[in-house]
């Protein structure tokens, strides 16, 4: 038998040594009150968080991974604004997806088994916990509550969780979810330029300040007339392109300028006569709270939101009449590519087959709505609305949009009772939504049996780094980096929904709803915790 090596003793006598440390550990575990190992959870948890947040400064694997968007997710601290609801700061930064501090969608958390494999919170651990940070003072007199497990299915605690409450921006979250069930995620929006020779159409009244609505009169318009066709792209842009992939850039009225350009050199025309249509959307395009730096009026065309400064999401001065806004920017492109522009653009009523003359298509659904819920845009919210009523062939007005949502909802067999679609953006304290509701749209999408839902989930600003979040949530704060989540708020209204992956790895999703809160900066502190305080549980 060969001699044991001093270097051998020393091996075996670490060997015996670590043994010792982890049985005298695990007996401190289980020695240790509910709450302490809650602690130590926690702890390990927010280390394993860490070790994500910084490798996810360095991560570039193609434009998709983990079911984000690595061109969206680069920087991503800073974008945004915290304030959320009535007033969301303004921001130059591109949406982007959240980086990748939470596991991947449908994967194991940082350190966990697997969140269907991991142990499920019951209703009397979450209770525990959440019941007494549900009586913080900050909050207001309705308090309601819905937390679910997303492997089971089930909701796992709730307080008045059926009760209908005004949601405000967090109504989004429904939008989103009809939207993608009536077109799909991949559906793109058009904005079309067509010969407008003959008749242009009978007209009714205008719209606002001019602008075409049902169709109106508008005479012949010329041999060489053609007509600027909005299809409801709240993202069109007539600002000079960013740098980038040309995949992730909105439609642009430049490219449609350019394409129209050569299309009517190509025939031999130089000269045209412009009119515009944006009889795509009727009814009322003030939204009811009035002209408001939140939102412009909802036109089924506009270019930049009609903002009238330069910013690209928060509040901002606005146009009052986007259509015409938008055709005078695209007459302007015309005439930099060589197109004679008679007069100024005149409101008009498209043939019904009208030959196309050039398009140009947003991005894909699931682009808008990741960005409609980063940022939450008003904008983007009221024309997605909007779309689906115009993909179940009702008036997309903002009654015809409220219709055609909770049709879309119903048909997906959610909890609609005293449900009230007033808007599509939650700016209109009519809305009613019940946090049931909200935890149950984020089930769904959170399903791998949903993929179609998917960027309701990667959308969601992430707390302390991204959107309607990025300011909420300070550095190091528990729940910074590890709660995704929709905000909502107005004046005396506060709501947060969204989801997370517990401490023993199970991932859940949340809604919590107060109204009737005189503390703004107090009430939003209070739903961060409660939604930190879900994160942070292991609750059994």
């Amino acid at each position: 038998m060969p001699e044991t090596g001093s270097w051998q003793v020393r091996w075996q006598s670490a060997q015996r040594s670590a043994r010792a440390a982890g049985d005298a550990a695990l007996r401190r575990w289980r020695a240790a009150p509910r709450r302490t190992r809650q602690t130590w959870r926690l702890t390990a948890v927010s280390a394993a968080t860490g070790l994500a947040v910084a490798g996810g400064a360095v991560a570039v694997s193609g434009p998709w991974d983990a079911g984000q968007r690595t061109a969206e997710r680069a920087a991503a601290a800073g974008s945004g604004s915290g304030s959320g609801g009535e007033r969301h700061g303004a921001s130059t930064d591109p949406v982007r997806s959240a980086p990748p501090v939470l596991s991947a969608l449908g994967g194991a958390a940082p350190g966990g088994p697997g969140r269907a494999g991991a142990p499920l919170p019951t209703g009397a651990g979450l209770a525990e916990v959440l019941a007494p940070l549900l009586k913080d003072p900050a909050l207001g007199p309705l308090r309601t509550a819905s937390v679910r497990d997303v492997a089971a299915g089930r909701e796992v605690f709730g307080v008045r969780a059926d009760e209908p409450a005004t949601p405000a921006s967090t109504v989004k979250l429904a939008v989103a979810v009809a939207a993608l069930s009536a077109l799909g995620p991949d559906h793109r929006i058009a904005t079309t330029v067509v010969d407008g020779t003959g008749k242009a159409g009978k007209s009714g009244k205008a719209g606002q300040a001019g602008e075409a609505r049902d169709g109106g009169d508008t005479g012949d318009t010329g041999k060489h007339s053609i007509i600027l066709v909005g299809g409801g792209d709240p993202t069109l842009t007539a600002r000079a392109p960013k740098p980038g992939p040309a995949a992730d850039r909105p439609a642009n009225l430049r490219t449609l300028a350019e394409d129209t350009a050569r299309a009517l050199k190509q025939r031999g025309t130089t000269t045209v006569t412009l009119g515009y249509d944006a009889s795509a959307y009727s009814g009322p395009d003030q939204h009811p709270i009035g002209p408001n730096e939140n939102i412009a009026p909802v036109s089924a065309l506009m270019a930049d939101e009609a903002r009238l400064d330069d910013s690209e999401f928060g509040t901002a001065p606005r146009d009052a009449a986007p259509a015409v806004a938008a055709a005078r920017a695209f007459a302007g492109q015309l005439r930099e590519r060589g197109i004679t522009v008679d007069g100024d653009p005149a409101a008009a009523h498209a043939p019904r087959q009208a030959g196309e003359i050039a398009t140009v298509r947003s991005l894909p659904l699931a682009a808008l709505v990741e960005r409609m819920l980063t940022h939450s845009d008003n904008d983007i919210a009221e024309g997605l609305a909007r779309q689906t009523a115009i993909a179940a062939g009702k008036p997309a007005s903002f009654a015809g949009a409220g219709t055609a949502v909770r049709d879309a909802l119903a048909a997906r067999h959610l909890p609609l009772t005293g449900a009230v679609f007033a808007d599509g953006s939650g700016l209109d304290r009519d809305d009613r939504v019940s946090a049931g509701l909200l935890s149950r749209l984020l089930l769904d999408a959170s399903s791998d049996r949903h993929p179609e839902l998917r960027s309701v989930v990667t959308g969601l600003p992430v707390a302390g780094f991204t959107g309607t979040l990025s300011g909420r949530y300070p550095d190091k704060s528990s729940g910074a980096g590890t709660v995704r989540a929709k905000t909502g708020t107005l004046t005396g209204v506060n709501t947060l929904a969204g989801t997370v992956v517990d401490a023993d790895g199970r991932q859940l999703v949340f809604a919590f709803m107060t109204s009737g809160t005189t503390d703004p900066q107090g009430a939003q502190k209070a739903l961060d915790t409660l939604a930190s305080a879900v994160a942070e549980c292991g609750c059994r």
